[in-house]
């Protein structure tokens, strides 16, 4: 039996995931005006308490701006807002944003190697033992989205041994968005369950202190994953895209 946990969500999350599809998606445009909090709690039929938990919640993303004693208005997102908006941006309404999903995929493919090579300079017999234990997960695991998971533990230990903060909260972000999609991308990624090799090489670069080696191990790793990714993206763009034609 697969069940999975209950996702609840606040009257304030409901909120803030209404306003913030609507902005997303063009519906409010930027400078506009937000409904008063009166009018959006008689709209959406919640406590004006729960609007403005909301609305101080959004505009701490950079989504919206509030000002004291005056209006709400739209700000442009994608000059505002930081990496922390992207798990609300991936999947909204249950769906998963086919767009937002490549981009994070592409960041993932362009960053991680540089990770990994800082990670072959500055790392240790520590960090070999620690990913040396996560590959033999890996090759222990036949569940897609365990895999995911597993390969996510190993990219985590990485990035400690990198040690770099930008890369760490980098790394924190695309996780927090990574994960609530990994049982539709564990789907997509079947093929790669098994593929312990190339994970082997690049545990072996990085504890041999090898920076050279660890960036290309990495891109040995990451480049098929994220050609399935993105060719499957791709599909369901256009299937979105003739399902609104045909509308």
């Amino acid at each position: 039996m697969a069940l999975k946990p209950v996702q609840r969500q606040s009257v304030s999350d409901q909120v803030f995931d209404q306003v913030l599809s609507e902005v997303v998606d063009g519906e409010l445009g930027v400078g506009e005006a937000l409904p008063s909090e009166r009018r959006l709690a008689e709209v959406l039929g919640v406590s004006r308490p729960a609007v403005r938990e909301a609305l101080q919640r959004i505009a701490q993303t950079g989504v919206v701006e509030v000002r004291h004693g005056g209006a709400t208005t739209v700000r442009d997102f994608r000059r505002h807002a930081g990496l922390d908006l992207l798990p609300r941006l991936l999947v909204r309404g249950g769906q998963l944003d086919a767009a937002i999903a490549r981009s994070i995929v592409e960041a993932r493919t362009q960053i991680a190697p540089g990770i990994a090579a800082l990670a072959a300079e500055r790392g240790g017999p520590a960090t070999a033992a620690a990913l040396a234990d996560v590959v033999d997960r890996l090759a222990a695991s036949a569940d897609p989205v365990t895999w995911q998971r597993e390969v996510l533990a190993l990219w985590d230990v990485v990035v400690d041994a990198a040690d770099s903060l930008v890369y760490r909260l980098m790394f924190n972000s695309l996780r927090a968005a990574y994960e609530p999609a990994l049982p539709v991308l564990g789907a997509l990624l079947e093929e790669e369950v098994g593929v312990v090799e190339p994970y082997r090489v690049l545990v072996a670069a990085i504890g041999a202190g090898d920076p050279g080696t660890a960036r290309a191990a990495a891109e040995r790793v990451l480049d098929p994953t994220a050609g399935s990714l993105l060719a499957a993206f791709a599909a369901l763009t256009e299937q979105a895209e003739q399902t609104e034609d045909e509308a």
